[in-house]
């Protein structure tokens, strides 16, 4: 069985990317917006000063990245 952050992280993912899909699509934030709070949350990791958990991070910010390059939490109109 995944370990419970895995399960926990996973589901708070799936909920905040559903809230993003959400807001673009009622109009409340713009694609730019989002793509700027992906931006945002990336640099977060990115510039972390946690030498003990560098890989963690470096890893957050691959799968930020992804997010941003497929478009999961974008419609790309």
């Amino acid at each position: 069985m995944p370990v419970l952050n895995d399960i926990s992280g996973t589901a708070a993912l799936s909920i905040c990317e559903s809230l993003l899909l959400a807001l673009n699509d009622r109009n409340i934030l713009p694609e730019k917006e989002i793509v700027g709070i992906l931006r945002d949350a990336a640099a977060a990791h990115e510039f972390a000063d946690h030498a003990d958990q560098a890989e963690m991070h470096a890893a957050v910010v691959a799968l930020i990245n992804g997010i941003l390059a497929g478009g999961n939490s974008v419609r790309r109109r």
